[in-house]
């Protein structure tokens, strides 16, 4: 019996939702702490100054490991690598909205980050293994992009709302159910 026939196969649909959802959450996160800043300045007593790598730490790492992210899947197994990212990035969010530090929250920001650059790049392997029909690939490819540009636009709102009526703490605890 070959490998291929003994393993299980997840429908279609199903792989193409989880890739959404977390490329979802990879980019909600990139805009959602954009304002919940003030809010962060004032809770941890960071300086304009210092409030900036909040941003930065999860930015520099989410770029810098990007590659890695991609070439990790390929060397070790997508789903794999996908769990692991999933894993990393929302224990990285839990830890992020229990930080009473600033470097409890850029720490976790960072490790944050490098889960986004693992999970991001995952999805993508993911999808254009899964959609091998060209027009089907396509498909999945613009409902992915779209859901990734979803993500950007919802973090705005959801940041302004979680922020007010809760605390700033859940833009990152948002990413828990999410994970």
């Amino acid at each position: 019996m070959s490998k291929e026939a003994t393993t299980r196969r997840a429908p279609d649909w199903l792989v193409l939702t989880l890739a959404c959802a977390a490329q979802f959450m990879v980019l909600l996160d990139v805009s959602i702490v954009n304002v919940a800043l003030p809010a962060i300045r004032h809770s941890l007593g960071f300086s304009q100054t210092g409030l900036q790598w909040v941003l930065n730490a999860y930015t520099l790492t989410f770029a810098g490991f990007l590659l890695l992210g991609g070439r990790t899947a390929d060397l070790f197994g997508r789903r794999r690598i996908f769990l692991t990212g999933i894993f990393i990035f929302t224990g990285a969010s839990l830890l992020g909205g229990f930080a009473q530090d600033q470097w409890q929250l850029i720490t976790a920001r960072a490790i944050q980050g490098l889960g986004g650059a693992i999970l991001s790049p995952t999805t993508l392997t993911i999808l254009t293994t899964t959609f091998t029909d060209p027009k089907a690939r396509s498909r999945a490819m613009g409902t992915w992009s779209a859901v990734a540009g979803a993500g950007g636009a919802a973090g705005a709102l959801l940041g302004g709302v979680l922020t007010q009526e809760l605390s700033w703490r859940w833009i990152l605890f948002i990413n828990v159910p999410i994970g």
